[in-house]
Formats: C-alpha cells, structure tokens, sequence
C-alpha cells in the first residue's frame, strides 16, 4: 500500500459499507471507520441489532469505499461482527483518534471487522 493510500485512509471521511440482505440485493450504509494498516483490518462500530450487522451473519463479506472528490478506495473482505468488551473498546479508541471524538456507545453495541483481502483505488 502506498504511503498517499495510507495518507488518504487516515484522513476523517465517512464511507459507504455494503453488506448482502437475505434476498441477495445490496445494503449500503454511510459509517465512520477505522484501518489498522498492520492487522489489514477495517472496523466499523454498530448494534447488533443493525440491518448490516445481521446480513453479515448470513453473508459475512463487506465493502467499505471512502471517498472524497476524485480520490476513492475500496476494502474488501471476509467480516465478522464481535460483542468482545475488548475489541469493542480498540474499535472506539481507534474511532476517537481518528475523528477527534469518542462514538456513540449505544446499548447493544458491536464492532464489525473486515479482514480486508482486496483493495481498489483511484487517485490516491
């Protein structure tokens, strides 16, 4: 990955996450996330209860797009949905960092991990 990509994911945007309903048909989703470039992993903080959360119990793939102008990039993977107190809590220290406020912490609430495999990108 190149240092302008790295550059560019850690920059504060929100982006699209598309998981699968039961039918097959796309659900996408504006979020806030995080990447953590050494673990190739993207977290996304949600409810279990959420629309995207539950169709990756049936479909556990994800893809999450930023983009800002003309500059986009696409992470794709394998995506889990973890209630871990832990992995939770990384997730929002992760978050705070990056958009320089603690998320909400609704009850009910999961971080969903992307194990990302595949990344497209333009003009970054």
């Amino acid at each position: 990955m190149s240092r302008s990509l790295r550059g560019f994911l850690a920059e504060p945007h929100v982006a699209t996450l598309t998981t699968l309903r039961p039918d097959g048909t796309p659900h996408v989703t504006a979020v806030r996330f995080t990447w953590d470039a050494g673990a190739a992993l993207a977290r996304v903080l949600t409810v279990a209860t959420a629309r995207k959360a539950r169709n990756l119990t049936i479909v556990p793939h994800a893809a999450l797009c930023q983009v800002a102008g003309f500059r986009w990039v696409t992470l794709e993977g394998a995506a889990t949905v973890s209630a871990d107190p832990r992995r939770v809590a990384e997730a929002a220290r992760r978050y705070a960092l990056r958009y320089g406020s603690p998320p909400p912490a609704p009850p009910g609430r999961v971080v969903i991990e992307i194990a990302v495999s595949r990344v497209m990108n333009l003009n970054t």
